[in-house]
């Protein structure tokens, strides 16, 4: 199964609060980190590890250590996956970012890509793609069918939100991808919006 429901009683109730319509800009953009914090933690939970001589105050040890982190990419999709990049470069200080800017058509509901800048080559590196919400399911596939190109070793994505819709969109269109999201919604509207979701997120968390 490619999209993973991390069911955890802090993301709900922190999910809750962002739902809210009378929750400030302020505290839905720290809440966005927060919860994005916590979905690391399970989607990053069998990263591989290595060790490596260290000496603690008391003796020399081989600590355990991330294989990988200095080749860690985070890809937010613009502009509402800016959001979540605090959230991970807590968890990833090393963490390099690139950005996705990929637009959805409010009449059709496709998506069209207006910026990329991701590395032309990401062989031995782990991406993490980054999107509040998994509505339609076209701007995720879109990108991650874009970052393949890089040939990264490993690629995850994170979202706050889904919908029944999107999860088969992404499941058919890249089952080798495990997508980790806080909320399976009940559906989409006839535009194309999660119900009961949060309304607009990139709107929210910028103020317009």
């Amino acid at each position: 199964m490619a999209v993973h429901v991390v069911e955890h009683p802090v993301i709900r109730h922190k999910l809750s609060v962002i739902r809210d319509k009378t929750t400030s800009m302020r505290e839905f953009r720290d809440i966005v980190g927060e919860i994005t914090l916590l979905l690391t933690y399970e989607a990053t939970r069998d990263f591989p590890m290595e060790k490596r001589p260290i000496e603690t105050p008391l003796c020399g040890m081989d600590a355990h250590m991330l294989a990988d982190e200095g080749r860690i990419f985070l890809i937010p999709i613009l502009r509402a996956g800016l959001g979540m990049v605090p959230g991970m470069l807590a968890i990833f200080p090393l963490a390099k970012v690139s950005h996705l800017g990929i637009r959805r058509d409010e009449k059709t509901a496709r998506p069209s890509t207006y910026f990329y800048n991701v590395p032309p080559d990401l062989a031995g590196s782990t991406v993490i793609v980054v999107d509040p919400m998994l509505a339609t399911g076209g701007s995720l596939n879109a990108g991650l069918t874009m970052i393949k190109r890089s040939k990264p070793k490993l690629l995850r994505a994170l979202c706050l939100i889904a919908s029944p819709e999107g999860r088969t969109a992404v499941e058919s269109a890249h089952p080798d991808v495990e997508v980790y999201v806080g909320a399976m919604d009940d559906r989409l509207n006839d535009k194309a919006y999660i119900v009961p979701g949060l309304g607009d997120a990139g709107d929210r968390m910028f103020g317009t």
